[in-house]
């Protein structure tokens, strides 16, 4: 999320026009979401296997409970991204209305900000967790 966010939206603001900014960054987002999509299917299954061959959640220490939350709200947030409003921005792009494009992109820009805060919060359950543990 870090390098879309902060690297290449703001190369692609800075160097492309909106027709070919938008295009460009609606084809980019469509291969990421898919790479995304497998990594959070990675992570939640790893996750859940391990939980449950240290014992379960009920055995799990307060911080993994914590983790699995957050994790799962970064889901939520992550398919309300790619079901409901990636698609609104692939349907202006291919009408070449750039306007309505660039608009859509915002409630993207800014889910994405909201995950990335959360994964941050989530390094830090973790890291703290593990401390605490010792």
């Amino acid at each position: 999320m870090f390098p879309m966010h902060f690297v290449v939206r703001p190369v692609c603001v800075e160097r492309l026009e909106p027709p070919q900014r938008l295009s460009v960054l609606a084809d980019i987002l469509g291969q990421y979401f898919n790479w995304v999509t497998l990594a959070i299917a990675l992570v939640l299954l790893s996750g859940v296997a391990s939980i449950l061959s240290t014992g379960g959640f009920a055995r799990a220490q307060p911080s993994v409970h914590m983790m699995f939350g957050v994790g799962l709200v970064m889901t939520v947030i992550f398919v309300h991204i790619r079901v409901l409003l990636f698609p609104r921005v692939q349907a202006a792009v291919a009408a070449a209305d750039w306007a309505a494009a660039g608009k859509q992109l915002a409630p993207i820009r800014k889910e994405v900000g909201i995950n990335l805060l959360l994964g941050i919060l989530t390094i830090a359950i973790a890291t703290i967790g593990r401390v605490a543990a010792m």
